[in-house]
């Protein structure tokens, strides 16, 4: 029998792994930024040319780009390295959108059942700020779009699945200029925001109660309304 001598791990390859296992995980979101190397070399208890080397690492393999005086991001696992072309396509062409929305309704109807079958308990606190931030805003219809978008993405990550986080922050990502502009286009009165407001409650309601059907169709009824408006608005812009 013949074995292989055992090698000792090197310490910039230990310590991309551990941030390589945190970022599938879910804990870093596309486009959130690392710690700084003196903090990250502080909590490894490591040198700093020692995360540079484990940063570099990661960076060859397509999980995070570093830039010069901005930190290292985490990279989209969907994305191509030339950034995010639906973005493009969706500012020339809004009708593009609906198409987004038309497969979000695909999409998000499974991550909602999904997060019904799999979220833990801080997932779902997560969940209950935002609603409790959406329901604070109710009063002098402040505008809700970002904390409704934060839902969404917590809720991919949610299900514990890398996949559909990143397909839905790259899917939101492309999205976002549109959908500002629908937000502040056509939710505007008080019965629009509380309309908006108890769609996200009940979706949030059936994921915490378990109900991954309940939390399925809420969300399909939810999108299909924002589809309705979103094209009423596309509509209107082109006449």
């Amino acid at each position: 029998m013949k074995f292989q001598p055992i090698k000792p791990k090197k310490v910039s390859a230990q310590i991309a792994e551990q941030i390589r296992s945190s970022i599938l995980s879910g804990e870093f979101s596309p486009g959130d930024k690392l710690p700084p190397e003196r903090e990250l070399a502080e909590m490894f208890g490591v040198s700093r040319p020692s995360v540079r080397e484990a940063l570099n690492i990661l960076s060859s393999s397509g999980l995070v780009m570093s830039y010069q005086g901005g930190g290292t991001v985490v990279l989209s696992l969907v994305e191509t390295s030339g950034g995010n072309p639906l973005s493009e396509l969706i500012r020339s062409e809004q009708e593009r959108a609906l198409d987004v929305i038309e497969v979000r309704k695909g999409m998000e109807s499974w991550t909602a059942f999904y997060a019904a079958e799999r979220a833990l308990p801080e997932d779902i606190r997560r969940m209950e700020e935002i609603i409790g931030g959406m329901e604070r805003n109710l009063d002098g219809l402040k505008p809700s779009e970002d904390l409704d978008a934060n839902l969404h993405i917590v809720i991919a990550r949610a299900t514990h699945n890398i996949v559909w986080l990143h397909l839905m922050q790259s899917l939101f990502d492309a999205m976002k200029e549109f959908q500002q502009t629908v937000w502040r286009a056509v939710y505007l009165t008080s019965e629009d925001h509380h309309l908006l407001f108890n769609h996200h409650r009940r979706i949030f309601q059936a994921i915490k109660a378990r109900d991954a059907e309940g939390a399925r169709e809420a969300m399909n009824a939810h999108l299909t309304f924002a589809e309705q408006r979103s094209s009423a608005y596309v509509t209107r812009q082109q006449a």
